[in-house]
């Protein structure tokens, strides 16, 4: 790989990490909104309106930075990957084309009202709007997911004149990652969102102990977090499966098989040695691999040695993939922990409240993991066994990508920076006073 084509990677891959961090907060976000605004509509409490009102705001800062950074992404479709729109671009246009009729015009529209529409429209327009944003941003998240997902596993595309076309729409969309990408982005969107609510509301309780709206979302984060986590390990295998029929180098390279064989073990921990093809230091499970993929403890599996020359690298696929499940797992623990420690409106103890504080970020660790994985995994393509990434790539030198990534870091960097400070800012002001009975604190904890 030269240097150019790296840098060009590196930054295209920069910036949807970037992007990829706030709408997996807003995708679900917007959701949990709309049970706060209905929780206010059907009880009347003004604590569900002051929670509905701080994390509006909270929407409103992710939702306008995932717009920036969205547009930014974008250009580099042109800058960096020509290829691509000039050989799919019949494809992907459309696809983009489609999310920003039906989806982003949805939500730029209706997030006026639900932002400054409050004492404006009837309350029943007001709690619409909210549900309009909502769908909208699942909406947005489909037609992405779509054209992603195509990208995987391509179906029902023709040539016309050197390039790709649509031959049936309904098979481009619905392509067979789809379903199972769609629905794992979904529910890892509610789990970033999930842990979110929960970390900044326990960092609420730290320094106001008696805030009773933050002692409420906290209980809405961990038992949220609670459930979605073991779902979505249970969508995460069957998303697994259907990466091992369609894209098997993939599985290869996540459980760092060399060889094809019967019988794999699981790879739990190790270091791959991609030079000498091995893995170095490893901690196996006799057959696990095997038992788990195939469901037969001495099925075959497919080795990279099966795709070379064009097998993806190993050892950024293998650490992330276990970056996300070993992140997964922790989730799972601390929500249902947490869930159990939190029945009955007890108040969780300190060190409770700061794990859950430590973990307030914890969805964006397991997301931009997972994508490495999905898009390390398909190296050395662009579209699965129709385009490589090297074809598509544009006339750029390694100085020029240098020093523009340069430039995405420091700029990323300091927003990035600034969206926590704030972020954290708005949480620990919390949500104004609320018309209901203050949480009881723990003894001896600070008035």
């Amino acid at each position: 790989m030269d240097d150019a084509l790296l840098l060009a990677r590196a930054q295209f891959g920069l910036n949807i990490a970037f992007h990829i961090l706030f709408p997996s907060i807003t995708l679900a976000l917007a959701w949990i909104l709309v049970f706060f605004r209905a929780q206010y509509a059907r009880t009347g409490e003004p604590a569900w309106l002051e929670i509905y009102r701080q994390w509006t705001r909270i929407f409103a800062l992710t939702f306008a930075m995932g717009v920036v950074s969205g547009i930014t992404m974008s250009f580099q479709f042109g800058t960096n990957w020509p290829g691509f729109m000039n050989t799919v671009g019949n494809i992907a246009g459309p696809l983009l084309a489609f999310e920003v009729l039906t989806a982003f015009f949805l939500e730029a529209t209706f997030l006026g009202v639900m932002l400054f529409g409050m004492n404006r429209v009837p309350g029943w327009m007001h709690l619409t709007s909210t549900v309009l944003v909502a769908v909208g941003t699942s909406l947005s998240a489909f037609w992405i997911l779509a054209l992603n997902s195509w990208m995987q596993t391509p179906a029902g595309y023709g040539y016309a004149d050197g390039q790709l076309v649509a031959a049936d729409w309904w098979r481009v969309i619905f392509n067979p990652s789809f379903p199972y990408r769609f629905t794992h982005m979904m529910l890892a969107s509610g789990l970033t969102a999930a842990f979110l609510l929960a970390g900044l509301s326990a960092w609420r309780l730290l320094k106001a102990p008696s805030d009773p709206a933050a002692l409420r979302t906290l209980r809405v984060g961990v038992m949220l977090g609670a459930v979605l986590a073991p779902v979505q390990a249970f969508v995460g295998d069957l998303h697994g499966l259907n990466t091992l029929e369609h894209q098997p180098a993939k599985i290869a390279a996540m459980e760092a098989i060399w060889k094809t064989g019967r019988g794999v073990p699981l790879v739990l921990f190790a270091i791959p040695n991609e030079k000498e093809r091995r893995n170095d230091f490893a901690i196996e499970i006799p057959k696990g691999a095997s038992l788990i993929l195939k469901r037969e403890a001495d099925a075959e599996l497919q080795g990279l040695d099966a795709f070379a020359p064009d097998a993806p690298p190993v050892a950024p696929v293998f650490f992330a993939f276990r970056v996300m499940v070993g992140v997964g797992i922790l989730m799972i623990a601390l929500g249902w922990y947490g869930t159990w420690r939190l029945r009955k409106g007890a108040f969780p103890p300190k060190w409770l409240l700061w794990t859950f504080a430590g973990f307030t970020f914890s969805g964006w660790i397991a997301t931009l993991a997972g994508w490495m994985v999905t898009e390390t995994g398909r190296q050395p393509w662009l579209v699965t066994g129709l385009l490589r990434t090297a074809d598509a790539a544009g006339p750029a030198g390694g100085a020029q990508l240098g020093a523009s990534l340069t430039g995405y870091l420091v700029t990323y960097g300091v927003m990035l920076l600034a969206y926590i400070v704030v972020l954290t800012h708005l949480a620990g002001q919390g949500g104004g006073p609320a018309a209901v009975k203050p949480a009881t604190p723990p003894e001896g904890a600070p008035a």
